[in-house]
């Protein structure tokens, strides 16, 4: 298939034509980086990265993946920040259409790493205040930190002015990761052209059914604000519950089909080993 990706087909609309339908004002709406809109059949080597990753991410026994950031700060931020660097020489936009959507994913999870490490020890990113946080009041979101074929970028830039409405794909949100615990899981892999799908599946399926992802209690789902400040990247709140159903267990689905829509919350909590 020709275009961004075969993922287009999850999302139907653009995010601005979602928002007009539903009443929802997404998140950080903003007009894309269009220069970012990938064109070509390259790839990036993410080998350094998924190292990183594969040591210094860990998985508990409820699927939940927490990070090592002292180990990482200690042995690794030297590495760390050579990927990030060697991501910015790179040129994106020359990339097939899922060896971008992964380079993206990983410079903004890469680049979080890396300012988590700057200022560790410190329990949540949002006390990390570069300058504005964007949606969130305060935190790193906002200020540009990073330059890509000659753009000074935000992490903010990188999720609301490229990810979502380059590739608009909800699938995208399984990816980003905000080094909190509410946030769906750091995976202990890079994103590569090949494996995104899988991954990005993956990701979801362990996020629906833990607790801070969707809960039912008592006829009532409680869901990560995910879902609801991106409420238009999934079709609206009236298509989550139907969202949720390609990924929960049985017995969690059968909950989830019977409940109604209830709290959205969310835990900002430094997702640390520590």
């Amino acid at each position: 298939m020709t275009g961004i990706t075969r993922r287009h087909l999850l999302a139907s609309t653009t995010v601005a034509t979602a928002t007009a339908a539903i009443g929802v004002m997404p998140a950080q709406a903003a007009r894309p980086i269009t220069k970012f809109r990938p064109k070509g059949g390259g790839t990036v080597n993410h080998a350094a990265f998924d190292a990183i990753l594969g040591t210094y991410v860990k998985r508990d026994a409820k699927a939940y993946n927490t990070i090592d950031y002292r180990g990482l700060k200690a042995r690794a931020q030297g590495t760390l920040k050579s990927y990030v660097g060697a991501l910015q020489a790179a040129q994106p936009s020359t990339l097939s259409a899922n060896d971008a959507h992964a380079y993206w994913i990983n410079l903004y999870n890469a680049a979080t790493l890396v300012v988590v490490t700057d200022h560790y020890p410190v329990t949540s990113i949002k006390k990390i205040n570069l300058g504005g946080g964007g949606l969130f009041g305060s935190g790193p979101w906002s200020r540009q930190l990073l330059t890509v074929e000659g753009v000074p970028l935000s992490l903010d830039d990188i999720e609301h002015r490229i990810v979502r409405p380059i590739f608009s794909d909800p699938m995208s949100h399984y990816g980003l990761n905000c080094a909190s615990y509410s946030c769906p899981n750091l995976l202990w892999s890079a994103y590569t052209g090949r494996n995104i799908d899988g991954l990005l599946a993956q990701n979801a399926r362990d996020y629906v059914n833990h607790a801070r992802g969707v809960s039912v209690k008592s006829g009532r789902i409680t869901s990560s604000k995910i879902y609801s400040w991106y409420a238009a990247d999934f079709g609206g709140k009236s298509k989550l519950k139907r969202h949720w159903s390609g990924f929960a267990k049985p017995r969690h689905n059968a909950a989830i089909s019977t409940a109604s829509l209830g709290r959205f919350v969310y835990d900002w909590s430094l997702n640390d080993a520590a």
